[in-house]
């Protein structure tokens, strides 16, 4: 019997904003009855870009800028069509980048490795060749 498994993955510039997202995804998936694990932080991405503050003078003069990139993780087991149809009818705040992925996973099932006991014929050795003296005058 396989399980199904939702796995939200949550991006946002703003932490406050993306912690909000997370509340809202959790309670109503909770007020569903699905099973919740997370929001799990994932490492942020930093971008850095560096811009020179003259066009052509001032070579030595910059200015850097980052933008962070904030990740969150949420899985969702035991959900019900009541939770699926809820989360996607969920309202969000602005910002916020949302992936959603359905995982089937195998419950019971037997995976068995066969292991081929055929051997392939064995490749001749390519005899060496013997290297041409020449000679240049």
């Amino acid at each position: 019997m396989a399980k199904q498994k939702i796995r939200i993955k949550v991006k946002s510039f703003d932490h406050k904003v993306i912690d909000e997202a997370c509340r809202l995804i959790l309670e109503t998936a909770e007020k569903t009855g699905a099973i919740v694990m997370g929001p799990i932080p994932l490492p942020t991405n930093i971008d850095k870009i560096t811009v020179n503050k003259s066009t052509f003078v001032h070579k030595n003069s910059r200015e850097q800028y980052e933008i962070r990139t904030h990740k969150r993780l949420i899985d969702i087991t035991e959900s019900t069509s009541a939770t699926i149809e809820e989360l996607s009818n969920l309202s969000l705040p602005s910002g916020v980048d949302i992936e959603i992925k359905m995982i089937m996973e195998a419950g019971e099932e037997k995976s068995s490795s066969t292991e081929s006991t055929e051997k392939k014929p064995a490749k001749k050795a390519a005899a060496p060749k013997k290297a041409a003296k020449t000679s240049t005058k």
